[in-house]
């Protein structure tokens, strides 16, 4: 031990080789960095190396919190959807509704954000704040999204366990909406949302502190609102989400495929009837009640 620590020492004339040459060392050894676990027992008096307290904590059953091997892998019950937006790319307004989520930070915590964003707007069409990582926050979202009078041909996701549940699937069959899912791995496959969770933070949460769920919940609300409505976007020909997503503004960039002669005949965009809207929204309600 007195060998290795006189060729660790700093010699400026002499290599880090040529020290452990000259002292009969093994060179690998001087890089070697000891382990922390064992420290204190050896503080104690007890002669143990790392390798026993692996074997004694795993004799106990006693483990590090921290995530697990292969935690992408989807439960057997759950049922994952082609990515459809290759074969449908949308054309217009309301053809693909994009949906994720998202984590902010408090104070003391965070909560989760769901949204909602139509592809070709960019508008957010729905959004929920909860505390907890659950389906329920993704049908009060969606809900938030029926209720403006819109309904989308295909809602696209990641394959989370959110949008595998057959409480998600079930509510999507009601509407009579196609599903569509990101190809594992592939981040960009859901690229709308994953552009406006960037915008989101840099615009608002990194540059805020919320002190509660309640205050988040309320600036959140105030930004998304801002963010339809006045917020001029670049990937939309630099207009306003609302605008591309009633019909007055055409989006004349796209992330996705253009259609050949769209927006040669531009109209407004036409909502759900009522009736129609209320009979979608109800069954929606009885889910996520």
């Amino acid at each position: 031990m007195e060998r290795k620590a006189i060729a660790n020492e700093n010699f400026k004339s002499l290599s880090k080789r040529g020290r452990a040459r000259l002292l009969g060392v093994n060179l690998s050894s001087l890089y070697i960095k000891r382990k922390g676990i064992g420290r204190d027992l050896n503080g104690m008096g007890l002669c143990v190396n790392h390798k026993k307290v692996y074997r004694l904590m795993g004799i106990m059953g006693l483990e590090a919190i921290y995530p697990k091997k292969n935690l992408s892998k989807c439960r057997q019950s759950d049922a994952i959807y082609p990515y459809l937006l290759r074969e449908y790319p949308p054309l217009k307004p309301h053809d693909v509704w994009c949906v994720d989520i998202t984590y902010i930070r408090l104070k003391d915590g965070f909560v989760y954000l769901t949204a909602l964003i139509d592809v070709v707007s960019r508008h957010v069409m729905g959004f929920n704040v909860s505390t907890s990582l659950d389906t329920e926050s993704c049908l009060r979202a969606l809900e938030m999204a029926i209720k403006r009078g819109y309904c989308p041909k295909i809602i696209n996701s990641d394959q989370g366990c959110q949008f595998t549940s057959q409480e998600w699937i079930y509510n999507l069959a009601l509407l009579g909406v196609k599903i569509s899912m990101d190809g594992k791995g592939r981040c960009l496959d859901n690229i709308p949302i994953e552009r406006f969770w960037r915008t989101l933070k840099y615009e608002e949460v990194y540059l805020k502190t919320y002190d509660s769920v309640f205050e988040a919940k309320e600036a959140l609300s105030v930004y998304i609102y801002w963010y339809n409505h006045e917020r001029r976007h670049s990937g939309i020909n630099h207009h306003r989400p609302f605008e591309v997503m009633t019909g007055l503004k055409e989006a004349l960039t796209r992330s996705f495929k253009k259609a050949d002669g769209y927006g040669d005949n531009l109209k407004e965009v036409t909502p759900i009837p009522q009736p129609q809207q209320q009979k979608l929204s109800s069954k929606l309600r009885l889910k996520t009640r």
